[in-house]
């Protein structure tokens, strides 16, 4: 909460907190490799002093509560991301190809295409506006109670409706770093590959490669290789991990496809991550 000290100061001299912000994030980005070190995001009291517009509130279908039967709405309080983006990172972060990345306290890395932000109205948030607390039962993942700070990432799936179908998809939670990223194309359609996958790798990269890899590119949480172990499993092994990993593993925190999308949905994008996961060349 904004202490009275805080606020006093930054309603005398809002201007200068700004300029003290875009001095550091331009002086940052100038040092930094611009496509390899990870910005640490200030803690949400400093963010509340630096950003030049106040917090607000955002209403969404919390994914991680919710299914195709029930539907649960909460409200968050944080910034537009992409105002949070255009203070860290300039105008860098929306140049063509570019994946943003947030990276989270357990390893969990959310590459997400910089355009989605221009087609969608994405938000970080960093508590409930009802003073509940900053946490959520993760059904898909049997986790209970998960802590969602420092920072949440939500999408305004109330505007869009079209995004309730993803689930908890490109929604990452406990972020703390955030950088740019340009290594997707490399990894993912290496050379040797066959035409025709570029569809089928984006979808590996949103409904996996948050935790899991390919070619080294992906998330730090289970950083399998796809690639090598997609390969060794067979057709209907694959599917069941895909659709239903706790029949599979009882008690796993893996989740499967989001199953607020019609049934055939999900089993049309588990054949085409398996037909694609068996066609990329693995790297040496």
């Amino acid at each position: 909460m904004q202490t009275p000290t805080t606020a006093r100061r930054y309603e005398r001299h809002p201007s200068m907190a700004r300029q003290r912000w875009a001095w550091a994030a331009v002086i940052f980005v100038s040092l930094w490799p611009a496509w390899s070190a990870a910005l640490t995001l200030p803690t949400p009291e400093a963010m509340r002093t630096t950003m030049p517009v106040p917090a607000a509130v955002v209403r969404v279908v919390e994914p991680h509560l919710s299914d195709r039967q029930r539907r649960t709405l909460v409200d968050y309080r944080g910034w537009p991301a992409e105002g949070v983006l255009d203070a860290l990172f300039g105008n860098d972060w929306r140049a063509a190809g570019v994946d943003v990345e947030f990276r989270a306290l357990d390893g969990y890395v959310s590459r997400i295409p910089a355009e989605r932000f221009g087609r969608y109205r994405g938000w970080l948030v960093y508590e409930r506006a009802d003073g509940a607390a900053f946490s959520v039962d993760n059904l898909q993942q049997n986790q209970k109670n998960v802590a969602l700070g420092p920072w949440y990432l939500v999408w305004d799936n109330q505007r869009n409706p079209e995004l309730l179908p993803e689930g908890g998809t490109y929604w990452p939670y406990q972020v703390t770093q955030v950088l740019l990223s340009r290594a997707r194309t490399d990894a993912l359609l290496p050379p040797g590959i066959a035409p025709g996958h570029d569809e089928a790798a984006a979808l590996a990269q949103k409904y996996c490669l948050s935790c899991h890899r390919v070619n080294g590119y992906g998330g730090d949480k289970a950083p399998a290789d796809l690639a090598r172990s997609a390969k060794a499993l067979t057709p209907a092994d694959f599917q069941r991990w895909v659709l239903q990993p706790s029949q599979v593993k009882p008690g796993t925190t893996m989740p499967g496809l989001p199953d607020a999308m019609p049934e055939s949905e999900r089993r049309s994008i588990a054949q085409r991550l398996l037909d694609y996961l068996v066609a990329v060349p693995v790297k040496p």
